[in-house]
């Protein structure tokens, strides 16, 4: 039996044989054209670790926020008038004052700083506060001194982050906003309120807004005469022109709901209470 013969293929007109005859290999005239080779970008959010974020440590910069307040939101010129400028304390260690806020949660001011007293004590002195130097007691150590369960593992949690270098006091400082918030909310006992008392009152940056804080809300309602509190969405709409300086908008917050509840024959809460030890 003879095998089947291959198949070819017949060209049955002459325009086309021509066509065909006239054209190169196409392998060889083949153009590619240039193209731009795109990186790929992680979900991870970076920042310039050369890049110091604004801070109101010095005093022109606070004078550009009021400025800009008075300006940009004419209902607080006379809230503005009738205060002092706000003075920030100087910075701590970012680990200190992350460590002094979770013992200072949930705790009168009077006990917080009594619990506080004894683990600086049980560090050597402040400057000894260390990731390492928290790493070595024992939860049974802290609760030694006062300190619950629960909140000896969030210091434990903080300590082991700053220690394995997810955390470190000089990123920190050089985290942008955003990105600040993320990596310390992943912490464990640290929460949004936290995150915006140490960025206001420790990092001293500009632009911070705690829309869920009671002090801050309510003086939003008082400034605005609005009949409820605000939320979260309307705090961020009725104070979007406060920016780039919404951490001293929220500073003038805390002392209008003051002087309205001195003027009402109450004691108002002092600073130290409402930043959370900062």
């Amino acid at each position: 039996m003879n095998p089947t013969p291959p198949q070819t293929t017949t060209i049955s007109t002459r325009s086309t044989v021509k066509k065909l005859s006239e054209s190169p290999s196409t392998s060889s005239k083949i153009s590619f054209r240039p193209r731009k080779i795109q990186k790929l970008t992680s979900n991870v959010p970076v920042h310039d670790a050369n890049k110091i974020p604004n801070s109101l440590s010095t005093k022109p910069e606070i004078d550009l926020a009021l400025n800009h307040l008075r300006t940009s939101d004419p209902l607080l010129v006379t809230l503005i008038s009738s205060h002092p400028p706000p003075k920030f304390s100087p910075c701590n260690s970012p680990f200190l004052s992350l460590s002094k806020s979770i013992l200072f949660q949930q705790l009168a001011t009077k006990a917080a700083n009594s619990i506080y007293a004894r683990f600086v004590s049980l560090c050597g002195n402040e400057s000894n506060v260390l990731p390492n130097t928290v790493l070595s007691f024992t939860p049974q150590k802290l609760r030694e001194i006062g300190v619950s369960a629960r909140k000896a593992s969030y210091i434990q949690d903080l300590s082991d982050k700053f220690s394995t270098g997810v955390l470190s006091d000089a990123s920190i400082l050089t985290m942008d906003d955003e990105t600040l918030f993320q990596m310390l909310t992943a912490v464990k006992g640290i929460g949004p309120w936290s995150v915006h008392m140490f960025m206001i009152f420790s990092l001293h940056r500009p632009d911070v807004l705690p829309v869920g804080d009671l002090g801050v809300r309510k003086g939003v309602q008082l400034l605005y005469g609005l009949k409820q509190l605000p939320k979260p969405l309307q705090m961020e709409q009725l104070c979007e022109k406060w920016r780039p300086y919404r951490s001293i908008g929220s500073w003038y917050m805390w002392r209008l709901v003051e002087a309205k509840s001195k003027g009402n024959g109450n004691a108002g809460s002092g600073e130290a209470e409402e930043n959370g030890g900062f």
